[in-house]
């Protein structure tokens, strides 16, 4: 790098340019044009690169490619001999790297601390050729540096983001006095100390400033779920990401409750009541500006109350057919079965496996004009302005049956039960179908046929579920691919004839397998699809149905009608490129065949 004679080695507006055209990425026309331009108003304290990328120059290497921050960072790591490195939020322990140095020493040499090893600090910087803190941050910390490049706007954004919260987690722990035990209030250690300052308040701008950070943190993320746990010495918080859970940071106890108390203020639940589970809502905005609705959860433990918010999104929950993964063959054979003028249309799966968001996407499509759709959820997951919902609420005896009861006097067309759990609910959605309406819900059951065998053992007649029964649908949802990363792959046939068995399906000349990326976190999945099996309640089928029997003779008709089975369903999204046997194989795991 060349500087000016006696300056600084700095990396300055006119330098960057100067070196990008040296180096043939940039065209002298467009330097000219950024440098006459110069940084805006808002631009005075960014990085010369950042400046260069907010203008969209092309890259001359990349016709009709604009010169990118990524690129701009790759060049300037290889210009100064160092590594480059990603920030990843989810792995970085934010009370460590902020601990090495102050905020104010961070802001003065453009750096900032992303890892601490027991070996050697890893330090980010935005200006390679400036060494001048290096001593000093090793002589404080007793350990040698380790300098890379990231992303200059990375760099900007997670200075002022750790560091603004650690500062709050710290000016929280202040609230509740230095000699407070770490260990100070559990529900079945309680260990009291005279003298001892009260925990931080809820309403502190600390706390405030914590829990907003989480929220945003967990939208921008593309979180499902935000755990946050109690434990003996610290609280632990985790986002759920595409299925698996993630820990993203440690609070101090004190400091956790008090989030655990802002949250429930907002919740508009009971603040002072903590031994009892309780449930709440809250609706917000992204800082994109999409609205959100966040279900609250809490739930008693050793160490305290654990809280569990549960986030929809309108654009993920109201998802098209195409964007679900139900496509061809079986979104026809789903419109037929949802299409009828009555009867029942189930969704079986597990917790997680996306039943809710296959049957608000059906209801947002039935929900027409002509037609009057109610549902009874417990809870109601999603507030949709086209349907009438009913949320149940055992403390006044309005229970799924009673809801159901109250709803055929309401002059409805569907109903949508939120679950069949006992025999009562059960009864009244077979009368409700058997009365002329449509009736959908859910059922816990591993695939479509079990449906039978569960409803029977509910206590449904059997001759009355041949007549009201459309069809059940079981579903699983599956981790998609990364596109950006993922690789061509031979198929290992055993696994194939494992995830195929015993329906002969043709095995592909090649699939894909995950590799890992910075779109995908290195985890070389993004996104979720679902992968469905689909039983029509054929006149067949129905004659199966007999009392006392089990699900293998409806299973077996079911297969003669052409019934495609879960595990056949992710087979052929692998055979599409879409997702990896081993990731078909894990979400059917419970899957008997």
């Amino acid at each position: 790098m060349r500087f000016a004679k006696g300056a600084e080695p700095v990396l300055d507006l006119p330098t960057a340019l100067r070196e990008l055209v040296a180096d043939g990425l940039l065209e002298v026309a467009e330097a000219r044009r950024i440098a006459g331009k110069g940084p805006g108003r808002d631009q005075q304290q960014w990085h010369p690169l950042s400046i260069i990328a907010a203008a969209q120059p092309q890259d001359r290497r990349a016709p009709g490619k604009p010169l990118d921050m990524a690129s701009l960072s790759t060049w300037l790591a290889e210009k100064a001999g160092l590594p480059l490195w990603h920030i990843n939020p989810l792995k970085v322990k934010v009370s460590q790297v902020t601990s090495v140095m102050s905020f104010e020493f961070a802001v003065r040499h453009n750096i900032l601390c992303v890892e601490v090893t027991a070996d050697d600090l890893v330090i980010a910087t935005g200006q390679p050729w400036l060494q001048d803190w290096v001593g000093s941050v090793e002589q404080v910390n007793r350990k040698p540096v380790r300098r890379v490049v990231v992303d200059l706007d990375d760099l900007r954004k997670f200075t002022t983001e750790f560091y603004s919260l650690s500062r709050s987690v710290q000016g929280a722990g202040r609230l509740q006095g230095g000699d407070a035990p770490r260990s100070a209030v559990t529900n079945m250690e309680q260990l009291f100390e005279l003298g001892s300052l009260k925990d931080p308040d809820a309403q502190d701008q600390h706390i405030v400033r914590i829990t907003d950070w989480l929220l945003q943190y967990a939208f921008d993320q593309r979180a499902s779920d935000i755990h946050i746990e109690p434990r003996r010495e610290l609280g632990k918080v985790r986002f759920r990401i595409d299925g698996v859970l993630h820990q993203v940071y440690e609070l101090p106890a004190q400091v956790m409750q008090a989030v655990v108390s802002r949250l429930k203020i907002l919740g508009r639940m009971n603040v002072a009541e903590r031994r009892k589970p309780q449930d709440g809502r809250v609706k917000t905005k992204t800082p994109q500006g999409n609205e959100v609705e966040l279900r609250l959860s809490t739930l008693p433990t050793a160490f305290g109350e654990k809280l569990v918010v549960r986030i929809f999104d309108p654009e993920v929950l109201l998802r098209s057919f195409a964007d679900l993964g139900l496509t061809g063959e079986d979104h026809q054979c789903w419109q037929d079965m949802v299409s009828r003028p009555h009867g029942m249309v189930l969704v079986t799966g597990p917790t997680g496996s996306g039943k809710t968001t296959t049957l608000y996407s059906t209801l947002k499509l039935l929900a027409t004009e002509e037609v009057n759709v109610s549902t009874v959820e417990d809870p109601i997951e999603m507030v949709v302005d086209v349907f009438n919902q009913t949320q149940v609420q055992h403390n006044i005896e309005l229970d799924f049956a009673t809801g159901i009861r109250t709803l055929m006097r309401q002059d409805p067309d569907i109903i949508m039960v939120g679950e069949i759990r006992d025999r009562e609910t059960a009864e009244m959605a077979i009368q409700a179908a058997l009365t002329g309406h449509l009736v959908l819900s859910t059922l816990h059951t591993n695939d479509a046929p079990s449906a039978i065998t569960r409803l029977q053992d509910l206590g449904v007649a059997s001759h009355l579920l041949r007549v009201t029964l459309n069809g059940v649908m079981a579903q699983r949802l599956v981790r998609l691919l990364c596109h950006h990363c993922k690789a061509r792959t031979v198929v290992d046939e055993t696994l194939w004839r494992e995830l195929t068995q015993p329906w002969p399906e043709p095995c592909p000349s090649h699939i894909f397998q995950p590799v890992g990326c910075l779109e995908c976190r290195n985890t070389g999945f993004l996104g979720r699809q679902g992968i469905y099996e689909i039983m029509p309640a054929s006149n067949a089928l129905r004659a199966t149905i007999a009392e006392g029997a089990d699900s293998s003779a409806p299973r077996a008709q079911a297969l003669k009608d052409g019934m495609r089975t879960l595990r056949l369903a992710g087979a052929r999204k692998v055979a599409a490129g879409l997702t990896s046997i081993e990731e078909v194989l894990r979400v059917t795991a419970d899957y008997e065949q």
